[in-house]
């Protein structure tokens, strides 16, 4: 594919790996030009080249020590996401960010916690079982320190005892590993009582 190449709508959303109305959001936001032929959006390969590089995560920002500004850039959601699992962080750190929001990723419910106590987050995204803390003593810290901050939580090992208790700590969203993008972003968008066309 040259870098000049225009993309239909189609072929970005498998470039990009988000869904339709990610796509929508970054034209409307100005992220990534798009040119309007006929009833169809026609994209730049190489721009959007350029808006994913602007898009990779600066190094070190998953660090403990690294600064953050307390309060993300106007009509951002601040997100925090938990889990154990590396590629699970950067999937959904990647897809996030590109639907727009401002998110921080922990890699154990201790950090999480930290985090927390130091940032006040608009949704917690958390695994339940993980080593050392676990995502339903985050969630419970999470209430304790913002009563209504809502929460997804994403499990590989789903039961009804935990089901149970993340309907009593009163969850957004329960959503089982392998997931799909789709499904966390319209859980995410639903969370933080966006609208979802």
């Amino acid at each position: 594919m040259m870098d000049d190449a225009f993309l239909t709508t189609e072929e970005v959303l498998e470039y990009l790996q988000v869904n339709l109305r990610t796509v929508y959001r970054l034209i409307k936001a100005g992220k990534i030009p798009a040119v309007r032929v006929g009833r169809q959006w026609r994209f730049r390969k190489r721009d959007i080249d350029v808006w994913l590089e602007t898009q990779r995560p600066r190094s070190g920002s998953a660090g403990a020590g690294s600064a953050r500004p307390a309060t993300p850039p106007a009509g951002r959601p601040r997100i925090l996401v938990v889990d154990d699992e590396e590629t699970i962080r950067e999937l959904l750190l990647k897809t996030l960010a590109l639907a727009e929001y401002e998110v921080d990723v922990a890699p154990d419910g201790r950090t999480a916690v930290d985090r927390m106590r130091m940032i006040q987050y608009d949704l917690l995204i958390t695994d339940l079982r993980m080593p050392g803390v676990d995502g339903l003593t985050v969630i419970r810290e999470a209430r304790r320190l913002k009563a209504d901050i809502p929460v997804i939580i994403l499990t590989g090992y789903s039961s009804e005892a935990s089901a149970i208790e993340a309907i009593n700590l009163g969850v957004q969203g329960y959503l089982t590993k392998p997931f799909r993008i789709p499904r966390v972003l319209a859980a995410a968008a639903k969370a933080l009582g966006e609208t979802v066309s």
